[in-house]
């Protein structure tokens, strides 16, 4: 698989795990069937995406993406769907974590 395909897997297991972040405050503690059986099932299709890109992608590199911009996905989810405004602290902290993927990303051995 190309690094090109395995990017694109790789952005789809960030959906699937802000996705499953959303859904896991929406199940209440787990109290809510529904809610929580999605997060369940979201968070099992995101390892599944992940396992297929490190094939292809260092393990490091594929994590240290994927954490870092399902952070940042989800604080935007936080701000659109619970209304929860980051502070200034918080903005800084977003900025480092983007910095650090892209870091990762161009200057990192992706091979």
């Amino acid at each position: 698989m190309s690094n090109t395909v395995a990017y694109i897997i790789l952005l789809m297991a960030v959906v699937l795990g802000t996705a499953a972040n959303g859904l896991a405050k929406s199940a209440n503690g787990f109290t809510l069937f529904i809610p929580s059986l999605l997060t369940a099932l979201t968070i099992v299709g995101c390892m599944f995406t992940l396992s297929i890109v490190m094939k292809t992608i260092p393990v490091g590199i594929t994590y240290a993406s994927f954490a870092g911009l399902c952070i940042i996905a989800t604080t935007v989810v936080g701000i659109f769907r619970f209304n929860q405004m980051p502070d200034f602290y918080t903005i800084i902290g977003l900025i480092l974590i983007i910095s650090g993927v892209i870091i990762v990303n161009l200057l990192g051995k992706t091979e």
